[in-house]
């Protein structure tokens, strides 16, 4: 599989190279009057993961396509994403997929540059969310 995400039934949006993740960890933190912490995890999946993507000097036909895929999700209906891991050596079923996985995610924000003629960029964040 490549990195990225299926927007329209089977086109796949790869993007740009300079995939960035963002994460931090969520931690419950006590303070004791002498300067001592006490720290824990807060929750059971406790690191808040962001992706940032681009999609420059595309075609205005693909821009609009993925994003009216993303205006159809709107930041509330999650979507596979497929990330580069050199950890995973193979996807659930045992197939080919090594170096790769696949996080649910939702677009939180994303924005157009409209460039020149009919080729558009766009810029995306994305946020790992965890559900059933």
């Amino acid at each position: 599989m490549t990195i990225g995400f299926i927007y329209t039934g089977t086109t796949y949006a790869t993007p740009d190279k300079q995939l960035t993740r963002s994460t931090t960890p969520r931690v419950l933190t006590a303070k004791f009057g002498d300067g001592y912490e006490q720290r824990v995890a807060d929750g059971i999946n406790t690191l808040n993961e962001e992706y940032s993507l681009d999609f420059k000097t595309r075609t205005k036909a693909e821009i609009d396509d993925i994003v009216v895929f993303l205006d159809g999700k709107k930041g509330v209906t999650s979507f596979t994403f497929t990330l580069p891991d050199s950890n995973v050596l193979s996807d659930p079923a045992g197939q080919a997929g090594v170096g790769e996985r696949d996080v649910k995610v939702i677009a939180t924000n994303y924005s157009i540059n409209y460039e020149y003629d009919n080729f558009y960029s766009l810029s995306l964040t994305l946020k790992r969310v965890f559900e059933a």
